[in-house]
């Protein structure tokens, strides 16, 4: 499967974190929330007009907006 952003992912989909894009404070924030490469992620939930997302990732839940989503490339498991 081709890589994709973390905002195309599927409820309950897992993938693998590729890259983390955004820049300065953004990408620092990602970074600190445990959002590095090589993280195993999965999508919890989406509310109910899509934005934003939960998501499983070391052991505890977090909630992005669609537009940050979009800035971490992610490689999902295949099925």
């Amino acid at each position: 499967m081709d890589a994709i952003t973390l905002n195309n992912l599927a409820i309950g989909q897992k993938a693998t974190i590729i890259t983390v894009g955004g820049e300065g404070i953004l990408r620092r924030r990602f970074l600190d929330m445990g959002l590095t490469p090589k993280t195993k992620v999965m999508v919890r939930k989406r509310a109910p007009l899509g934005d934003p997302i939960e998501i499983f990732l070391r052991g505890y839940e977090l909630t992005l907006r669609l537009d940050d989503a979009k800035k971490i490339t992610v490689q999902p498991e295949e099925a």
